[in-house]
C-alpha cells in the first residue's frame, strides 16, 4: 500500500491557533499548481510499480480550489502512478466552500471522502479561532456533504478556555445525531508564532487549562464509544468501516509521497521534505533547482517510530514486530519500562501487544517519549 498527499497552501483567514504551512492570497496561484503539477510528474520514479490506494488534498484549504484544478491535480496523479485500485480519495474543505454544485462535481470528479473542518458549532469559539464561516453555515454544510457523501469526516477542537463542558457536550452530541460517519477531535495546542501564541502572552486571551483538557479528553473517550464509535486513534473516531484509510497508512508505516511547498514523504526508510515556502517552491520546480531535504532512518530510528506510530492507535504496539527489528537488550528494555508503565495502570502488556489504557491515552507523548530508544 501506498498514499499521495497534495499540500495546498491556500486560505481565506488565518486561523489563530494554526502554524501549517499557507497562505492567504491566491496571486501566484496558477503559477503554484503549475509547479505542482510539475513535481507529480517529475517524482513519478520513487514508487515505481507500486500501487497507490489512497490520494488525500490537505493544507491549508483545497476546497478553495476550482473543480478544473482539482481535476488536472487528480489527473496527473492517476496519469503518473499506479491507481487502478483506488480506496479512498479524500479532500479536505472548510463549510463555507461547500456547496451542492461543487459537492456533485467533486464526487463526480473521483472523490470518495470529505473531511470537514468545522472545530464548533458556537460563533463566538468560531470567532475566537478567526474561522471563515458561522455556525449557521457549519450546519448547512454536513447536511449538504451528508446528502450526497456515504463517507466523511468532521474535525472538532477541545480544551480552550471558551469551551466550557456543556458547549463540548453539545458539540459532540449534534454530530452524533446526525450520524457522522466519522469523528476527528483535536486538543488545542499552543504552537509557537501563532496569533494565539501572541495574544496569550500580551494578556489578551486566557492561557490554556491542562485539567480542562484532560477533563474533556476523558468525556470525549467515554461519549462517542457509548454512541458507537471505536476510538481507533488518539484523535479518531469511526462507525464501523469508517476508518481513515489514508490516515492509518501513516500510522502503519507504509510509503507515501507529498507534493506541494511544506509537504513530507517516506518511502525506503527516508523521510523527505519540500521548502516551505510558496515563493521559493515554485521557483524551484520551475528552474530545476533543489526544493527537498532528505534525512535515512536509522535502525533505532526506525524502532522509535514504530512505538511512536503504533501505540496512537487501538491495537498497539505488535510485541513480534519490535522484537524482529530490535536486538535482544533492546526488546528486553522495553519489556522492563512497559512493566513499570503497567504498574502505573498506563498501558496494557499482552502476550502479543503494548497498549495504552484510557488512562495512558491522557499521556500518549510522554509515555512514547519514554519507550524510545
Amino acid at each position: 500500500m501506498a498514499g499521495v498527499y497534495i499540500h495546498i497552501p491556500f486560505c481565506k483567514k488565518a486561523c489563530h491557533y494554526c502554524n501549517f504551512h499557507f497562505s492567504t492570497t491566491l496571486k501566484y496561484k496558477n503559477e503554484l499548481l503549475k509547479a505542482l503539477l510539475n513535481e507529480i510528474r517529475l517524482r513519478s520514479d520513487v514508487l515505481l510499480h507500486q500501487q497507490i490506494d489512497t490520494i488525500y488534498f490537505g493544507g491549508g484549504t483545497p476546497g478553495i480550489l476550482t473543480i478544473p484544478e482539482l481535476a488536472a491535480l487528480l489527473g496527473a496523479v492517476r496519469q503518473h502512478y499506479l491507481c487502478d485500485n483506488l480506496q479512498e480519495v479524500t479532500i479536505e474543505m472548510n463549510p463555507d466552500d461547500v456547496s451542492d454544485e461543487k459537492i456533485t462535481q467533486l464526487k463526480d470528479l473521483g472523490f470518495t471522502r470529505v473531511s470537514l473542518g468545522v472545530q464548533s458549532f458556537f460563533d463566538e469559539d468560531l470567532q475566537y479561532m478567526n474561522r471563515s464561516h458561522d455556525s449557521a453555515k457549519a450546519a448547512e454544510s454536513i447536511e449538504r456533504i451528508h446528502q450526497h457523501f456515504t463517507n466523511y469526516t468532521v474535525d472538532l477542537i477541545y480544551g480552550y478556555p471558551m469551551l466550557d463542558d456543556t458547549k463540548l457536550a453539545l458539540n459532540v452530541n449534534r454530530l452524533i445525531t446526525i450520524g457522522t460517519p466519522h469523528v476527528s477531535i483535536y486538543g488545542m495546542t499552543l504552537e509557537p508564532q501563532t496569533a494565539l501564541d501572541s495574544f496569550i502572552k500580551k494578556g489578551k486571551e486566557k492561557p490554556m487549562n491542562p485539567e480542562q483538557g484532560a477533563r474533556q479528553f476523558n468525556y470525549l473517550m467515554q461519549q462517542l464509544p457509548a454512541a458507537g464509535y471505536e476510538h481507533y486513534e488518539i484523535s479518531s473516531y469511526a462507525k464501523k468501516g469508517f476508518r481513515a484509510i489514508h490516515n492509518s497508512q501513516y500510522w502503519s508505516g507504509e510509503p507515501y509521497l507529498g507534493f506541494g511547498p511544506g509537504a513530507h514523504s517516506y518511502f525506503h526508510n527516508q523521510r523527505s521534505w519540500n521548502i516551505a515556502n510558496n515563493a521559493a517552491y515554485t521557483k524551484a520546480m520551475h528552474q530545476g533547482l533543489p526544493y527537498q531535504q532528505f534525512e535515512t532512518l536509522s535502525e533505532v530510528d526506525l524502532l522509535n517510530e514504530m512505538v511512536m506510530l503504533r501505540l496512537r492507535v487501538s491495537e498497539g504496539l505488535s510485541l513480534a514486530a519490535y522484537k524482529s527489528k530490535s536486538t535482544p537488550f533492546q526488546y528486553a528494555t522495553l519489556l522492563k519500562k512497559a512493566n513499570s508503565l503497567e504498574r502505573e495502570g498506563l498501558v496494557t502488556l499482552t502476550y502479543e501487544h503494548l497498549l495504552l489504557t484510557r488512562q495512558g491515552k491522557l499521556f500518549c507523548d510522554a509515555i512514547t517519549a519514554d519507550l524510545f530508544i
